[in-house]
């Protein structure tokens, strides 16, 4: 689909759309949220490590959605010869004829080449943990859907998200702020973890019949649609009941409560997505997912922050 007489998108564009830039504040904000965790346990805050993680992560995250849209493309999952892209959200660049499939896996493979460049800056700085993370985190990037393990095709994707964009990503930001662990980094990257697999889950639910008509075993196709539901209402809840977990148990500041006033948001995308009716619906919801998972790192960023010079 070429979008017909409608002009041409730029170049700049085109890579923001090919590589979802929207999603690229998940990575972003679970750096953040590590990065504070380090602080309010006493770790002097490195402006060079935070901005090599931040940029390294959302590299890898660019590259995992465009290694994914180009494998579901030749794989023939996301053909969608007969329906309007818009229906089916953010990417699909070669559906819509504006990058080549070679073009998109090698966008995917340059941002996987910046994403392990800065990793290994890391690496030099802080040590062979962020090595192992760094591995761990380019395979999950890759192998999301790419042959021979494909994990979103086995069912795996929700728990790959997990952990790549929980204690990869927040784990990741501690780590080369503090050279170590902390209970608060484990609350905070399960917290994010959930949130950020939340995001794949409405998304998998968005496209569950198109999955299942082309093979692609998600966990959604899996288990159905109302299992789906169940599993999303199960990482919101668990999410906000870890960090309330964690403020009882001295873990995290009691400030980190200030999460709560995103409820009526998770409240809202349930309530979307269990009585969607159509694309436009779940799109929404998608939406308001991401918007929820940056919402909520971002408040305990600052609470962590605050907590650490204010004692709250």
């Amino acid at each position: 689909m070429t979008g017909g007489a409608e002009a041409r998108p730029g170049t700049f564009a085109i890579w923001r759309q090919a590589s979802r830039a929207w999603t690229l504040t998940l990575a972003v904000v679970g750096v953040l949220a590590g990065t504070a965790a380090a602080v309010y346990r006493g770790a002097d805050f490195s402006l060079e490590r935070f901005i090599l993680a931040a940029v390294g992560a959302a590299s890898l995250q660019a590259a995992a959605n465009m290694i994914n849209d180009y494998y579901d493309y030749v794989l023939g999952t996301d053909r969608f010869d007969d329906l309007s892209p818009e229906h089916f959200g953010p990417g699909l660049a070669i559906q819509q004829g504006l990058v080549t499939p070679n073009q998109l896996w090698w966008g995917g493979a340059i941002a996987t080449v910046i994403g392990a460049s800065l990793g290994l800056v890391l690496v030099y700085q802080c040590g062979w943990v962020v090595l192992a993370i760094g591995i761990l985190s380019v395979a999950a990037a890759y192998f999301y859907t790419a042959p021979p393990l494909s994990l979103a095709y086995h069912g795996l994707g929700d728990l790959a998200v997990f952990l790549f964009m929980g204690p990869g990503f927040v784990l990741g930001g501690y780590y080369v702020q503090a050279g170590g662990f902390s209970w608060s980094a484990i609350v905070v990257c399960i917290a994010m973890g959930l949130l950020a697999s939340a995001v794949l889950q409405v998304n998998n639910m968005r496209d569950i019949e198109n999955d299942r008509a082309h093979g692609k075993r998600t966990f959604s196709v899996i288990v159905g649609r109302q299992a789906t539901i169940a599993e999303l209402v199960a990482s919101d809840a668990l999410a906000y009941g870890v960090i309330v977990l964690g403020v009882f148990t001295g873990a995290l500041p009691l400030l980190t409560l200030a999460v709560l006033v995103t409820l009526p948001r998770a409240i809202g995308q349930i309530r979307l997505v269990s009585t969607a009716t159509d694309w436009r619906n779940m799109n929404s919801a998608l939406n308001l997912t991401g918007r929820l998972h940056l919402e909520f790192g971002v408040l305990i960023a600052a609470a962590m922050l605050i907590g650490r010079f204010f004692s709250l």
